[in-house]
């Protein structure tokens, strides 16, 4: 007997929607309030202490190694060969995040992996 898909549900897709969203907003807020606000931008390099700055700082860094796209691409791998909602969220917010500053290429992989995993029999468990 085959094994189902792995295809979420209306509601699941609903939260898939919401987390994919709220990832691009906060890349896209960092992005346009931070990295490319000069007053920001200046402030923060200046030393100011805000979780804004922290964020800021955060994702230069991760911007410089790639971590978004590669952390997207890595767990949208392990959302292929082994289907579950939980790493289909962290892949598609991974990717999301990875998508805003410029790190598309690693993202955009993952988001392909992400869409070939519906194509993919669930996990025996369920």
């Amino acid at each position: 007997m085959r094994r189902p898909l792995f295809l979420p549900t209306a509601r699941q897709t609903n939260w898939l929607l919401i987390v994919a969203f709220l990832a691009i907003g906060e890349a896209l807020y960092i992005r346009y309030m931070a990295i490319e606000n000069l007053n920001t931008e200046l402030a923060c390099q200046a030393g100011l202490q805000t979780w804004l700055c922290t964020a800021f700082r955060v994702s230069i860094v991760f911007f410089n190694h790639e971590v978004f796209g590669w952390a997207a691409l890595g767990l949208a791998l392990l959302n292929f060969m082994r289907p579950s909602l939980m790493l289909a969220a962290l892949a598609l917010a991974a990717a999301g995040f990875g998508v805003v500053p410029h790190n598309a290429d690693l993202s955009a992989l993952a988001a392909g992996v992400l869409i070939l995993s519906l194509a993919r029999p669930t996990s025996a468990a369920g």
